[in-house]
């Protein structure tokens, strides 16, 4: 495998945990590489992404790996999965959800940059899902982007699954998604980000999530597999 030309780096303000980069920040920064508009694609992570050091980019038939003194921290890969949504909420709906936002007070990871709420407006993505009154199974918050990137999408989709796999219970952090980004959302304009349990296997919580506009369109979508941890490794 021949390293491309450009690194990856994770710049601090995105970190997920205090020393580690957002996992779906991550993720959608290297699937961003692979070029493949409106295509599904997979990335697993298999180190937490260190923050502000650049990663090597290696192509190879399986995709396109971020590594760091020849060890792998993530790899992506162009995906034929056919991804399910989770159904949308309203916007009112979601705001009401975003209520019943566990981490509110309880946060493995409060300074997140998706969804901590230690971060200030403008510094953070303030995704805060809660339960949906009316149908429990999901979680939904409503979400007013200032900036809008394809790693952030990633971040949004990233952190509205993660409330849903019970991370307030059992801290856990993202290890392989799957996404699907259609269109950008609209800085400036609301949107819902809903997300849902699908499964769980172990240590491994199987989840979904969605974005969709304040009418119903839905711009992306993704599922991922969660990994418990115990928190102090990551702090």
């Amino acid at each position: 495998m021949q390293p491309t030309t450009q690194p990856l780096i994770v710049p601090q303000q995105f970190h997920g945990p205090p020393r580690s980069g957002n996992g779906g920040w991550t993720s959608g920064a290297l699937a961003e590489r692979l070029a493949a508009p409106d295509s599904p694609v997979t990335v697993a992570l298999r180190l937490p992404p260190p923050l502000d050091i650049p990663l090597a980019l290696e192509e190879s038939e399986a995709g396109l790996a971020a590594t760091l003194d020849g060890r792998t921290v993530a790899q992506a890969r162009i995906d034929a999965a056919a991804l399910t949504p989770v159904p949308p909420v309203t916007v009112e709906e979601a705001a009401d959800a975003q209520t019943r936002y566990a981490g509110f007070a309880a946060h493995p990871f409060p300074t997140c940059f998706a969804c901590g709420p230690d971060r200030a407006e403008g510094e953070g993505l303030h995704i805060f899902p809660g339960r949906v009154a009316h149908d429990p199974e999901r979680f939904a918050t409503a979400w007013t982007p200032y900036d809008v990137t394809v790693p952030i999408v990633w971040a949004a989709l990233d952190c509205a699954s993660g409330w849903a796999a019970g991370v307030d219970e059992r801290p856990a952090v993202l290890g392989t998604i799957t996404a699907q980004v259609h269109r950008l959302p609209a800085v400036g304009e609301p949107h819902v980000a809903v997300g849902a349990l699908r499964g769980s296997e172990g240590r491994k919580a199987l989840t979904a999530s969605s974005l969709y506009t304040a009418g119903g369109e839905l711009l992306a979508t993704a599922e991922q597999v969660w990994i418990a941890i115990n928190p102090d490794d990551f702090a």
